[in-house]
């Protein structure tokens, strides 16, 4: 764990990208194994279970630490981060124990078969031996919560130096349903065919936000087609089986069965890109529709008829088995048109139509009709453009239609986490009913870190009343909330849930009475939920 934490704290104490990628590099030339296969998965969001509750972990160190609960709970809020509060907040380890990080990695799989006498006894025990920067990891691992401030990118990248490989094989090797625990670092890393494991999808290509469209030249250099409000997913044909996998390296095949029956309408070695919609008589549905499957590791009838879905295909990375995505996309796109040329329309996959302009203006157009079509805009990519992975600037672009908004009133407010945890940024929002204030959502994301410590300075010197961390305000700021989609919601008091609210702006020139209503919500609700 000693050379883990190291790393670690390299990695921490910089914001430096070849600060970072080197202090990786070093430490995947030199660690075990075993320890440089943990550490791929950690970077890489694969996290082992939790093996205790956070109540447990808080009164256990409060304990240790012969203090009382309340002044660790006190702590907690100023630190910011529980591993961190614990390793601070209990005494000096009594020894040391220079094990590596696969050992600790076993421990916490021992320490989840135990009862809690036992586990309590074994975190005790792993608290008393390691050194401050170690328990906080140890304890990270513990809560199933370890994050640390390095992209997969930037970990493939030090992989690649490390190891005298191309970036893009790295990445591809490092897609699929791996964990430590059913593979070898050999296997995983050294092994040279990436497509041994006959499910493996592609890293997804990824747009940014178009930025200027002045500079993008001739509509004829691109392929424009609607970016549709779904599920981003690549459908794997290989080895008479089929596979989908979420943008996310999500595995989502059992949830959407439908899909299954692509496997007798495409030939084997396809791999395509799409997105999956809820879909009915041509048209697809609104991703209200399609949230009632996600989550669900089974899909009863009643849902499978209410929400069909079908791949809406974008593009074409495998074709009898050879991979194409350096190929052209629009080579790319005439081999897709001619797979599905002669698929039924009983086959859940649809061709993404190419939308056509002449001109920016006549595409600017059709980008307005998109959430009639239950489309989030447009996306433009470059003719010529081959697959490549994550996201680049240049060659792909969104180009979204304008959020919908409404003006709401802050009323409460909360802490966040990690850097932010000494400022307010959770708050939450209302509109108005009549006389009263009906709270419809909360949002965190927005504001600059200027706006952020503002409002807290604000919020310190306004509570009104304390509910644990969150504190009631008096209902004075305006803010412009942003939101993508609007639903009925019966768990929710005011009968309305929003897609990805956030703050468009703080409307400090805006008065409390001139905030939107229940009924503009009920009326947006009507027109676009």
């Amino acid at each position: 764990m000693k050379d883990f934490a190291a790393l670690f704290t390299r990695v921490d104490q910089t914001t430096k990208t070849t600060v970072k990628v080197a202090a990786m590099a070093d430490y995947f030339r030199t660690a075990s194994d075993a320890d440089k296969l943990w550490t791929v998965a950690l970077f890489s969001g694969r996290r082992p279970k939790r093996v205790i509750t956070t109540t447990a972990l808080r009164e256990w160190a409060a304990e240790r630490a012969g203090l009382p609960l309340w002044l660790f709970e006190e702590c907690y809020p100023i630190v910011g981060d529980l591993a961190e509060t614990i390793s601070l907040f209990l005494p000096p380890s009594e020894g040391h124990e220079d094990r590596p990080l696969s050992h600790w990695i076993n421990e916490l799989k021992r320490l989840s078969s135990l009862d809690d006498t036992a586990r309590r006894a074994g975190i005790l025990q792993a608290w008393d031996s390691l050194p401050q920067i170690e328990r906080f990891l140890f304890t990270k691992l513990l809560t199933g919560g370890f994050r640390i401030g390095v992209s997969q990118k930037l970990m493939t990248r030090a992989l690649a130096r490390a190891t005298d490989q191309d970036e893009a094989v790295l990445t591809h090797k490092l897609m699929g349903n791996w964990t430590p625990d059913t593979t070898t670092w050999a296997a995983l890393i050294e092994a040279d065919d990436p497509t041994a494991d006959l499910s493996r999808p592609y890293p997804f290509y990824l747009a940014y936000g178009l930025e200027n469209l002045d500079e993008l030249g001739p509509t004829t250099n691109w392929f424009i087609d609607r970016k549709w409000d779904g599920i981003r997913g690549q459908l794997i044909l290989r080895g008479g089986e089929h596979h989908l996998w979420s943008r996310g390296e999500e595995l989502m095949t059992d949830r959407f069965p439908e899909l299954a029956q692509l496997k007798d309408y495409l030939p084997d070695g396809t791999v395509i890109d799409g997105e999956i919609l809820a879909f009915q008589n041509e048209t697809p549905l609104s991703f209200n529709a399609l949230q009632k499957r996600i989550g669900r590791k089974t899909v009863p009838k009643k849902v499978l008829a209410e929400a069909p879905v079908i791949l809406m295909a974008y593009d074409l990375l495998e074709t009898g088995g050879v991979d194409i995505r350096a190929q052209a996309l629009e080579t790319r796109r005439n081999h897709l048109e001619n797979l599905l040329e002669s698929t039924p329309t009983k086959a859940p996959i649809r061709l993404s139509p190419e939308v056509t302009g002449d001109t920016w203006g006549a595409l600017a157009a059709e980008r307005a009709r998109s959430r009639d079509l239950n489309a989030e805009g447009l996306m433009l990519k470059r003719r010529d453009s081959p697959y490549l992975a994550g996201r680049k600037k240049g060659d792909w672009w969104k180009w979204k239609i304008d959020p919908l908004t409404v003006d709401a009133v802050m009323i409460y407010a909360q802490a966040g986490s990690g850097r932010r945890a000494n400022l307010f940024t959770d708050f939450t929002f209302a509109v108005k009913n009549g006389n009263d204030l009906v709270p419809f959502t909360k949002a965190y994301s927005g504001l600059t870190d200027a706006e952020f410590r503002q409002i807290t300075q604000w919020v310190k010197r306004n509570t009104q009343e304390r509910f644990g961390p969150v504190r009631q305000v008096p209902a004075e700021h305006v803010f412009e909330i942003a939101f993508e989609g609007i639903q009925a919601s019966p768990r929710h008091k005011s009968g309305i849930a929003l897609r990805f609210p956030r703050m468009l702006r703080w409307r400090q020139d805006k008065p409390v009475d001139e905030i939107n209503t229940l009924d503009d919500l009920q009326q947006m609700l009507k027109t676009y939920g």
